[in-house]
């Protein structure tokens, strides 16, 4: 027990909180897909399109004959024409006048201006999910929001699918926009051999993939049942080469393994792993990223923020996945 009349914290009730001026954040802020593929040029209208060429197949039988006066025209290489809608995202932001006077801890996070802050990464990590959703293309009419296709929806070439699955298509067979979404199939494990066909699919094509983009079952089940990791025992100083594949060695080249927590990692929703070529794919903004007050009612401020985008495949042949996996090895 404590000397009488010996002043204890716990009788002394004008002690200052101990709360830190920092906050810790925790949630995930990286966006894979979006800074491998990057921003393009800026789209300049709602539904921006471009036209997709596929050289014709080699000629085993191109001999001609000396001096021949009426050589045959060849079949014209014309280019197919497809597109994608752009769709708007916003975050709003509404902080009382008292909210801004007062100071608090935790670097005034209840100010406009943090609370912004916070909103524009929120709205970052809301596209990257929607860039890598499986859902077709929508124009959108006066009541409904204008859809962009998702990456799982433009991808129809170099794919592997589950039992009963099918590939999206496009509006027009072979131009417009993703207007039907992929439907999996019944899901499988991963396996090396899956993987290996779809990279191997993307280099017939002509591409050059370099990134293999997984969520986190997938990772996993590559680093640890697959054999293609010679990359592990090539510099021991390399930080790639511990625990992890995190460069997968292929007949046709070094992939990076791209772990994406915004990959699905619900089992019903049957995990997706893509081999991509950033070379052939970008993020094309109508309006990039920006801000604007709304007007001042009361005793509150108000800001919206807002994008439109869209997601543009140069080449859908360039890029290739395994879909209906169950996230487990085989």
């Amino acid at each position: 027990m404590p000397t009488a009349n010996t002043v204890e914290t716990y009788d002394n009730t004008l002690i200052r909180e101990d709360l830190e001026q920092q906050y810790s954040m925790i949630s995930p802020e990286e966006t894979p897909f979006q800074t491998a593929i990057g921003v393009g040029q800026a789209a300049t209208q709602t539904f921006t399109e471009w036209s997709i060429v596929d050289l014709a197949a080699p000629d085993t039988t191109n001999r001609e004959h000396e001096g021949r006066a009426d050589p045959p025209n060849d079949a014209a290489t014309l280019g197919a024409r497809v597109g994608n809608y752009t769709q708007i995202s916003d975050k709003i932001v509404s902080v009382s006048h008292t909210s801004e006077a007062v100071d608090a801890a935790a670097e005034n996070i209840q100010r406009l201006a943090q609370q912004m802050a916070i909103k524009l990464k929120e709205m970052k990590r809301d596209m990257e999910v929607m860039l890598t959703q499986n859902i077709a293309a929508d124009p959108g009419s006066s009541g409904d929001a204008r859809v962009a296709a998702g990456l799982p929806a433009w991808l129809r070439t170099n794919i592997v699918l589950g039992a009963t699955g099918a590939a999206p298509a496009l509006s027009g067979t072979t131009d417009g926009y993703p207007d039907t979404a992929l439907t999996p199939g019944t899901a499988v494990p991963l396996t090396e051999i899956n993987l290996n066909n779809v990279i191997e699919d993307c280099w017939n094509s002509g591409a050059e993939p370099t990134i293999i983009m997984v969520n986190s079952n997938n990772k996993r089940v590559i680093s640890q049942t697959f054999t293609g990791n010679a990359t592990r025992y090539k510099d021991a100083i390399d930080k790639r080469l511990t625990a992890a594949i995190d460069v997968y060695d292929s007949d046709f080249g070094e992939l990076t393994v791209v772990p994406n927590r915004f990959l699905s990692t619900t089992a019903t929703d049957n995990y997706s792993v893509y081999v991509l070529d950033p070379n052939f794919a970008e993020l094309k903004f109508l309006e990039a990223p920006r801000q604007k007050p709304l007007a001042e009612t009361g005793h509150a401020k108000r800001r919206l923020l807002w994008a439109e985008y869209t997601l543009k495949i140069h080449n859908e042949a360039a890029h290739g996945a395994v879909h209906a996996t169950t996230g487990a090895a085989a």
